[in-house]
């Protein structure tokens, strides 16, 4: 039986209950991953490159926040589509909710320049508005179950594609999703150019 993801309030970490009613169906698996990937871009529109070639001058962005919701149907697709067993894709999932944090899928494509992504890129997760309960995130690496874990998702080839990991507290133990936060917020750094994307907090997994 595949598991269930939800949120506790108030820290909103991950646990796993058992589901209730039918598997989830491939098709919302994947209307539920799509929901949670959202596009924007690092840099302005007109932002210009006078003599330096050794970077863009902007970034395409593309996001998709890994909530309880996408984990489950990234299963479901995984099972599906992939014809991984639902033990393997239990314990999968399992895997990637052991230790509470939030991740979030971070793509990038430079325009123009130099198509290369640089090592020392930040990001920051939390509530959107609340720069205080916004966290730094850190790149996982994509080996072992994380890579079994990306064939659940659609691959754009002209991106570059992260993992990014955010804890679920800020350094003085305050949680960073709080149960009257609306909206959550990804904002990206590289060089001296920013951009941001935003989301809906969901506030329980969807039924199947």
């Amino acid at each position: 039986m595949r598991p269930r993801l939800l949120w506790l309030a108030p820290a909103l970490h991950l646990c796993l209950l058992p589901a209730q009613g039918q598997p989830v169906s491939e098709k919302r698996a994947r209307e539920t991953i799509a929901a949670m990937r959202v596009n924007g871009r690092v840099g302005g529109s007109f932002d210009l490159r006078v003599t330096a070639t050794d970077r863009s001058y902007n970034y395409k962005l593309r996001a998709t926040w890994l909530t309880p919701q996408v984990f489950e149907a990234a299963g479901a697709v995984l099972e599906s589509a992939k014809g991984m067993a639902a033990g393997d894709a239990q314990r999968l999932l399992q895997e990637f909710t052991s230790e509470p944090a939030h991740y979030v899928l971070v793509e990038l494509d430079p325009r123009e320049g130099s198509g290369v992504i640089p090592r020392d890129w930040l990001s920051r997760f939390g509530p959107k508005g609340v720069p205080e309960r916004q966290v730094v995130g850190q790149v996982v690496a994509q080996e072992g179950g994380w890579r079994a874990l990306m064939g659940a998702f659609p691959r754009d080839y002209a991106y570059d594609v992260f993992i990014v990991r955010f804890p679920v507290t800020t350094s003085d133990g305050t949680s960073v999703l709080q149960p009257a936060d609306k909206e959550a917020q990804l904002m990206v750094r590289i060089y001296s150019k920013g951009g941001a994307v935003d989301w809906r907090v969901p506030t329980a997994s969807p039924g199947p």
